[in-house]
C-alpha cells in the first residue's frame, strides 16, 4: 500500500540504502513533467518542495502549490502560502514543559470522556532538551561541575520528575537529561540526522526525506549550519506542529550570500558572524532565507557555519541556511552518527540533488550580497547592542565614546577600589573585567571559539 500523497507529478520512488529501501519523493520528476526549474532552485526551497510533494493531499497542500513553488520567480516577491509540516519539534525546557502539560490535559479530559489516554502522544517526533536551569554557584574548582548539578537536581527536582514521567509515558517524545549540554548543541551533534527516517507502518514503506524542524527557542537556527531547514517558532506553533499540524507560510525571498577566500590567521568564527551581521542587517533580511553559497564555503568548518547560522536572529532572517556538502558528511562521521545515517544522508541528498559541490550550477536568488573573508578582522561586540561590530584595533576609543555616554549628565566616575585576592592586589575601576563567562549558544557549539574563550579568561 502506498502512503498518503496524492502523488500528481509521478515523483514517487524508491531508493536503496545500506541495505534498506526507502520511499522517497524525486524532485526531478518535476522538470521532467515541465513543471518549473528545480535544478536551479535555492537549496533550501527544493526541501520545501519536497515536503509539499511528500504531503500533497488536495487540501492543506494542493497541486498548484506545488507548481507555485517549483516555478519561483525570485524577481517577483510571493504571495501564495504553502503549508510545512516539519519532520520534528525541538523544545527548550522553559519553552517546553508547558507543551507537556498540555498532553498531560489532554490525557486527563480523555480519561473523564471515558477514552484511553495512551492514545494521546505527539504524532511527531518531539524531543526536550534540559537546559537553560543551572547557575553557577561553585567555580575555579575541579568539583565545581558536580556540586553545581547536584544544586541544579535540587531546585528543580518537581520539574525534571515530571519531565520524566513524560519521557516515559508519551510515544514519540524523548527527554534529554540535564548537564548534557545546550540545547542548539545537542541538536547539532546529536538530534540531528540530515535525512530523517520514517519507519513503515500500517502497510506503508519506510521512508527518508529531508530533516527539518521548528523548535521553541529563537536559535534553533544553528542547525541550519548542518544543511536541516529550521527555524524558532512560539510554544502554540510548536505544539500544533507536534500534533501533525502544518505551518503556513508565504513562500519565501530567498537572499544569496556568496563566499570566497578564507579567514586571515588571527581571526575566529566570531569575528566572521559579526561581520556577516552587519552586512545582512545593512541590507534588511527580516523574514527571508538568507543561504550561503561560493569557493569560501569549502574553507568554513561545520562549527563555523553552524555560528553563522546560530546569528540568524540577530540579522533578522527566518533562516541562514548552509547546503549539505562534504563537511558536512565529514562531521556526521566525526560527531559519531550511525554509519547507516551517514550513508542515508549522502546517497538521499546526490539523488535529490541537495548535494553542494563546486561543480553545482548557478542559482536562482531574490538578491546576492558577497564577503571576501581574507577582509575578516578581529572585532568586538557591543558595548551598546551585542550586534554590533566594532573592529579591535577601534575598540579603546569607541569604549571611551561609550563612557562618555555614560556620563554626559554630569556624573562623575566612581573612583578607584583597591582589591586583594589570593595575595594579589589590584585596583578595579571603570572598564576592569570582573567576570569572564561563556554564555551564548554562538559559541558553545565551536571548540575554537571555546578554546580562544578559555585562554583569554585564564590569562
Amino acid at each position: 500500500m502506498a502512503s498518503g500523497s496524492k502523488d500528481s507529478f509521478g515523483a514517487r520512488a524508491a531508493l536503496k540504502s545500506g541495505g534498506a529501501t526507502y520511499e522517497i519523493f524525486r524532485l526531478d520528476a518535476l522538470e521532467k513533467a515541465g513543471i518549473g526549474h528545480v535544478s536551479r532552485l535555492p537549496f533550501s526551497l527544493r526541501v520545501l518542495l519536497e515536503n509539499l510533494l511528500r504531503h500533497e493531499d488536495g487540501r492543506s497542500v494542493t497541486k498548484d502549490d506545488i507548481a507555485a513553488l517549483a516555478s519561483w520567480d525570485p524577481a517577483q516577491p510571493a504571495d501564495r502560502e504553502i503549508a510545512f509540516s516539519p519532520a520534528r519539534v525541538l523544545l527548550q525546557d522553559f519553552t517546553g514543559v508547558p507543551c507537556v502539560a498540555d498532553m498531560a490535559a489532554m490525557r486527563d479530559a480523555i480519561v473523564k470522556l471515558g477514552g484511553d489516554p495512551s492514545k494521546i502522544n505527539p504524532l511527531e517526533q518531539a524531543d526536550l532538551v534540559i537546559d537553560h536551569s543551572v547557575q553557577v554557584d561553585a567555580w575555579g574548582s575541579t568539583g565545581a561541575f558536580a556540586e553545581n548539578a547536584r544544586l541544579e537536581f535540587d531546585r528543580n527536582r518537581e520539574r525534571y520528575l515530571f519531565l520524566r514521567w513524560g519521557q516515559q509515558a508519551f510515544r514519540n517524545f524523548r527527554v534529554v537529561p540535564p548537564d548534557t549540554g545546550i540545547v542548539h548543541q545537542v541538536n547539532l551533534e546529536y538530534l540531528a540526522q540530515v535525512v530523517f527516517r520514517k519507519p513503515g507502518a500500517g502497510g506503508n514503506p519506510a521512508q527518508a526525506y529531508p530533516d527539518t524542524l521548528v523548535g521553541t527557542d529563537s536559535h534553533t537556527t544553528m542547525v541550519n549550519g548542518l544543511g536541516v531547514v529550521g527555524w524558532g517558532v512560539g510554544g502554540i506553533e510548536a505544539e500544533a506542529a507536534m500534533l501533525g499540524q502544518p505551518i503556513t507560510m508565504l513562500i519565501p525571498e530567498v537572499v544569496g550570500f556568496r563566499l570566497a577566500g578564507r579567514l586571515p590567521e588571527g581571526t575566529t568564527a566570531t569575528d566572521l558572524v559579526l561581520t556577516v551581521t552587519q552586512q545582512l542587517r545593512a541590507r534588511g533580511v527580516v523574514g527571508k532565507f538568507v543561504e550561503f553559497f561560493g569557493p569560501g564555503l569549502a574553507a568554513l568548518t561545520l562549527p563555523d557555519r553552524a555560528t553563522i547560522a546560530n546569528m540568524a536572529p540577530e540579522y533578522g532572517a527566518t533562516m541562514g541556511f548552509f547546503p549539505v556538502d562534504e563537511e558536512t558528511i565529514r562531521f556526521l562521521r566525526f560527531s559519531g552518527r550511525d554509519d547507516a545515517v551517514v550513508e542515508l544522508a549522502r546517497a538521499y541528498c546526490i539523488e535529490q540533488g541537495l548535494y553542494r559541490t563546486a561543480e553545482t550550477p548557478g542559482i536562482l536568488y531574490s538578491d546576492r550580497l558577497e564577503l571576501d573573508l581574507s577582509t575578516v578582522e578581529p572585532s568586538l561586540a557591543g558595548p551598546t547592542r551585542p550586534q554590533d561590530r566594532i573592529a579591535l584595533k577601534e575598540s579603546k576609543a569607541a569604549f571611551r565614546k561609550s563612557m562618555e555616554t555614560v556620563f554626559k549628565d554630569g556624573g562623575a566616575a566612581a573612583p578607584d577600589i583597591e582589591v586583594r585576592q589570593d595575595g594579589v592586589s589590584f585596583p578595579l575601576r571603570h572598564g576592569s573585567v570582573v567576570i569572564a563567562s561563556i554564555t551564548s549558544c554562538t559559541n558553545t557549539s565551536n571548540p575554537s571559539v571555546m578554546i580562544g574563550a578559555g585562554l583569554l579568561a585564564k590569562k
